[in-house]
């Protein structure tokens, strides 16, 4: 009997993949596991000691740490759903705008859309504050210009209003991203399908709802886990505009800027890298359990549109 022939090892797979592991390795994994061991200790004395689940507790229950993280994480929420309900439908509207024929210069409205989106966070935030003053802003010249200028509000400066309006800022900022890729997604499309739906009659926005946007929902998908991933992660926006404190009285105080605060301290407040950390994991597990949610429970229903 001839002896079965054993297949090759295929060691180059692992040749190839150990640098990008081991960097990954290097500058995720180790710092996240030391991040939430950091945060089972507490020091005492100029000592580390074990604490367990201290930490947490004093998160979520003493009066001194929980209503700030609860009020963070209000806002973090807010501040994620204003991105869904406005930048991502605006993002899924302008892709097929861009991705019709008839449309000129596609190409240079695609690049003007995307250009805030390689711009760096304290430049947009420091434009749009200048540019929302009171003062010296040119925001209540232009609404005077068009007889509105009493609908102004010092907007980043009044509680109910200073998230929204940092969130729109956001929005403004990275619509391009979620544009680009439906747009890709439009354009993978096969021609056969849309030629297919024009020879039943479906032309125009009743082809984009009826055949198109089934054909983007996995894109979509991915947009939106994307989105919760960003914003539950955002931090350098809020601090280029309101500062570590994220004023008006913590009004735009995120997750982000708690953690700040709270790690390596500000103003009066001494750092507390233990609890610090503890806000962090906190970030961490919001984020794992979101995309898990999406993995798990949503991916599967929308492979089936998948070609």
């Amino acid at each position: 009997m001839a002896h079965a022939t054993k297949k090759p090892r295929r060691w180059h797979i692992a040749v190839f993949l150990a640098p990008a592991v081991l960097i990954y390795t290097a500058i995720m994994i180790i710092p996240l596991f030391s991040t939430l061991q950091l945060a089972l200790y507490s020091e005492v004395e100029n000592s580390q000691i074990f604490v367990g689940l201290q930490n947490f507790r004093a998160l979520f229950g003493d009066p001194q740490w929980s209503d700030q993280f609860w009020n963070a994480l209000k806002n973090n929420t807010w501040f994620f759903i204003v991105h869904m309900i406005v930048q991502n439908p605006i993002g899924i509207l302008l892709a097929a705008l861009l991705s019709s024929p008839r449309l000129r210069l596609r190409s240079f409205y695609r690049t003007a859309i995307f250009i805030p989106t390689i711009l760096s966070f304290v430049i947009a935030g420091f434009a749009w504050k200048l540019i929302l003053s009171p003062l010296w802003g040119v925001a209540p010249n232009l609404l005077d210009l068009v007889g509105l200028k009493s609908l102004f509000q010092p907007w980043l400066g009044k509680e109910a209003y200073a998230l929204t309006t940092l969130a729109l800022i956001s929005v403004w900022q990275f619509v391009g991203i979620p544009m680009m890729l439906i747009y890709a997604a439009l354009l993978s499309i096969p021609d056969e399908l849309l030629e297919a739906a024009e020879c039943d009659g479906i032309t125009g926005m009743s082809q984009f709802w009826k055949v198109k946007l089934p054909l983007i929902l996995p894109a979509i998908g991915i947009i939106s886990i994307l989105t919760f991933v960003g914003n539950f992660n955002a931090f350098d926006l809020i601090y280029a505009t309101q500062g570590a404190l994220a004023g008006p009285d913590f009004s735009t105080d995120i997750l982000g800027t708690f953690m700040f605060r709270t790690f390596f301290g500000f103003q009066l407040q001494l750092g507390d890298p233990n609890l610090g950390a503890a806000i962090a994991t906190a970030m961490f597990a919001i984020i794992l359990i979101g995309v898990s949610i999406y993995l798990f429970g949503i991916q599967r229903r929308l492979r089936r549109y998948q070609f």
